[in-house]
């Protein structure tokens, strides 16, 4: 039975599922959304989610344990909604990987991932359908919308990266189905096939936030295509158009710890992969401190990144939510055993938002 509103699920259970698949065969579509304390723009994502021209099978919110009134403005504007109130703030990481458990274990096959500051445009969802469907080669492991800000113009911040080593096969079938093919994507508006999913391991909860949406979707794309899909549209609302080197302040230390996982770890990328992603990283951290107010902070962070990320590993994601009320499927290990604990001179979680 589907969780009460307000509360995790009972140890070992999930909403209701609603069948692997609908009538005429037609894969069944659960949307995830995680929020934190931003129910004014969860007022307006929810709507547009809903409102589709062809609309998920169901919807789940992950809600972070927020203290704004978001599960009561749910329960008593979105009765339709799968409501799932954590005890506590598991961060936008810990609320997709959730999330996805729940769409597992309910039998869903695709699971729609986006934030609470995501709008799509009516036709999102069945783009992605269609150009999945179109793509003439092995079945993507996700297909990933065009993000905008809210003046039209593409979202640096949420723009896939485009898989620099496609072949021209690849490159013709993701052209045949009107997309391109990606590499990694981000957790704003991503139709993720949830058997390959399963196969690669949830999101690292670990995490918190940033990275989380990189890492997992780069592990999921290491051996199976991705495609972005111009046609499907989302607004992402946030507050400042901009990239990922803009100024995050304290959050800075899970960027750099976050990153430096990644890169240790063999699962997401490829030996050179590895290397040129690093690569990049440093050139964007320099631009970060070129452009931040307040150096000091930024420099605090990246030295206790530094020394989290080399000398410890994210905990397993189950171990992470553990209590919370799912069973988790089991993660591969993503790291060796041996990592020593996280340190715990990290700081502790940000009170920006962190759905």
């Amino acid at each position: 039975m589907p969780p009460a509103p307000d509360a995790a699920p009972a140890p070992g259970t999930a909403p209701a599922a609603a069948g692997p698949a609908r009538a005429g065969g037609d894969v069944t579509v659960a949307a995830v959304v995680v929020t934190w304390n931003r129910l004014d723009l969860l007022r307006e994502a929810l709507p547009a989610v809903l409102g589709q021209t062809r609309p998920p099978d169901r919807v789940i919110v992950v809600d972070n344990a927020s203290t704004d009134g978001t599960p009561a403005a749910v329960r008593a504007d979105f009765p339709g909604v799968d409501l799932v109130s954590l005890p506590r703030n598991t961060g936008g990481a810990g609320g997709f990987a959730y999330g996805l458990a729940l769409a597992q274990a309910a039998g869903a096959g695709l699971a729609w991932l986006m934030d609470d500051d995501t709008v799509p445009e009516p036709g999102a969802l069945g783009a992605l359908l269609q150009a999945r469907t179109a793509y003439s080669g092995p079945a993507p492991a996700l297909v990933a919308s065009k993000v905008v800000w809210t003046d039209g113009r593409p979202h640096p911040m949420n723009t896939p990266r485009v898989k620099p080593l496609a072949s021209r096969a690849e490159r013709a079938a993701a052209a045949a189905a009107g997309c391109v093919p990606v590499r990694s994507a981000s957790f704003v508006s991503v139709l993720t096939d949830l058997a390959a999913a399963q196969r690669s391991g949830l999101p690292q909860a670990d995490y918190f936030l940033w990275n989380d949406d990189f890492e997992f979707t780069a592990r999921l794309l290491r051996r199976s295509p991705g495609l972005l899909c111009p046609a499907s549209t989302v607004v992402h609302k946030t507050k400042a158009f901009g990239a990922t080197d803009a100024d995050p302040g304290a959050r800075f230390f899970y960027e750099v710890r976050n990153k430096v996982w990644t890169l240790r770890s063999a699962a997401p990328l490829a030996a050179h992969e590895r290397v040129l992603y690093g690569g990049a990283t440093v050139r964007r951290w320099a631009r970060t401190f070129a452009r931040s107010a307040d150096r000091g902070t930024l420099a605090r962070c990246l030295l206790r990144g530094l020394a989290a990320g080399v000398r410890s590993g994210p905990r397993p994601t189950a171990e992470v939510l553990a209590g919370l009320g799912v069973t988790m499927p089991p993660d591969p290990a993503l790291l060796a055993p041996a990592d020593p604990p996280v340190l715990p001179d990290g700081p502790a979680p940000p009170a920006a938002n962190a759905s």
